[in-house]
This record gives C-alpha cells, sequence and structure tokens, in this order.
C-alpha cells in the first residue's frame, strides 16, 4: 500500500488488511515460510505477499485453498471481520506502547463527537494507584478484575466513545472477549522500529535507559502478540502515516 493516503479509502481495504494479517499469524504460527505455504495452497509466493499485506483481493476458491493449507478454514478467518457497523458501537484501538492509541484516539474522538478513554487512566482512578504499584501491590490477577469492571462499565453505556486499551488486553480471554462482543477492535500495526522511533521522539529515554536489549525484547513482545491483535475486527497499517491520515483510515474501516 502507498505511504500516501488517500482520504476516499474503501472500507473493505480494511477487511483486507485483518484478513492478511491473520493468514501472516496463522502461517508463522505453523513455522512456514510463504515458500512453503505456497507449494501447499498452490497460491504463488507473490500473490501470498500481497495477501499478508492486505493488497491481494483473492478469489473465493484461492482463499480456501490459502486457509485449508493453513489447518483452518475461510470462516475462521473471517470471524468477527466486517466492513462497517453501527455507528453508537465504540471503537476500541489496540497495540503496543508507542502504536498511536493516545493521538490517534484523541483526534478520532474528535472528528466523530464521541468522547475519548484511556482505558488505564480508569483502571488507575478505580484501583487509588498507578499501574505499577497496582502490579507491584496486588499482582495481574488484581488488574484484570479491575479492568473487566471499568470495560463492563463503560461499554454498558449509550454514548459514543472512542477507548484506547492497554496493550496487554490481547492476553486476558475474558476482558479481550468482551471488548470484541461489545466493541469495534482496531489494531493500530506498525513494525517495530516504528513504535521505538515514536517513543523515543515523545521524548521519552525509559526503552532504552537501563536495558540493552530493550529493542529485541520489544520486537520479540510484538511477534507474540500479532496472532491475538489480528484477531481485532480491523487492522490499519500506521507507518509512514500521519495521525490525521490514520485517524482517516480507522473512520473509513468503522464505517464512520
Amino acid at each position: 500500500m502507498s505511504r500516501q493516503y488517500s482520504a476516499c479509502m474503501r472500507p473493505h481495504d480494511s477487511l483486507l488488511s485483518t484478513v492478511g494479517a491473520r493468514v501472516r499469524a496463522a502461517r508463522e504460527r505453523l513455522g512456514l515460510s510463504r515458500r512453503e505455504l505456497s507449494d501447499k495452497s498452490g497460491v504463488s509466493e507473490r500473490f501470498l505477499a500481497q495477501l499478508e499485506t492486505g493488497q491481494g483481493n483473492i478469489s473465493l476458491a484461492r482463499f480456501a485453498d490459502v486457509a485449508a493449507a493453513l489447518d483452518t478454514t475461510p470462516s475462521e478467518l473471517l470471524a468477527g471481520v466486517s466492513v462497517a457497523r453501527h455507528a453508537g458501537v465504540p471503537v476500541a484501538l489496540l497495540g503496543v506502547r508507542g502504536a498511536g492509541k493516545s493521538s490517534v484516539g484523541a483526534a478520532l474522538a474528535k472528528r466523530l463527537g464521541a468522547r475519548f478513554v484511556e482505558v488505564d487512566q480508569r483502571i488507575e482512578q478505580a484501583a487509588g494507584l498507578k499501574l505499577g504499584e497496582i502490579f507491584e501491590l496486588h499482582g495481574e490477577a488484581y488488574y484484570r478484575r479491575v479492568e473487566r469492571e471499568v470495560l463492563s462499565q463503560l461499554l454498558g453505556g449509550d454514548a459514543p466513545l472512542v477507548l484506547a486499551t492497554g496493550g496487554s488486553i490481547v492476553n486476558d480471554p475474558v476482558n479481550y472477549g468482551l471488548l470484541r462482543e461489545r466493541a469495534r477492535t482496531v489494531w493500530l500495526r506498525a513494525r517495530a522500529e516504528d513504535h521505538w522511533e515514536r517513543v523515543v521522539a515523545q521524548g521519552d529515554q525509559r526503552p532504552m535507559a537501563k536495558n540493552p536489549h530493550a529493542f529485541a525484547e520489544l520486537r520479540a513482545l510484538l511477534s507474540a502478540r500479532e496472532g491475538l491483535y489480528a484477531t481485532a475486527q480491523h487492522v490499519v497499517d500506521t507507518g509512514g502515516r500521519t495521525i490525521a491520515e490514520v485517524v482517516e483510515a480507522v473512520a473509513a474501516a468503522v464505517g464512520a
């Protein structure tokens, strides 16, 4: 996809990007190279590359061949994907630190006339503690319980919302399931290099301060979570795009 974003992006572009991300995640889970998947499916390696990057509009028959080669079905690869949903359903942004959830979320909320909420800030308010203190004093199980309570409250109302979620929410099946059931989930996908550069550009030197392996750990984290993030209803690539361009892409994806 061109780095220059057009405001007339079609909603099904997001569907192709989402399905492509799921195909890639499934292939990597099986430890297959694109060449090996090509041999198993009969689909050319070049077209598989286009499919995985959201640029290939595959036929149903070929899509079925790819799904079979991945030991899955077309319906499983398409589960939860939609071109557009009701405008009143909250939009929930997913991604690790540096994905742009806060900046994109605030701008998207303004565009949609919605309220913007940082979920982790709400968790801190509910617990009366900073995130680090929550984990240090009470552990992850407590954090997840408060996260679930906050999400239930936020997603139970009628007011239009844009949510910036905690990066690890995809690791909790219950909380992530609640989010996927009641909100339009959007993964703001980027390379590890993009995440790193954005955090540093914000003046935050913490990633490299005391850990020389921080970038390698970030890359490993993204790799570990990619398959989970790919189950979002929409995937929007953010590399090489301005905040305004990403906002327009997300709005087009959710049909707003």
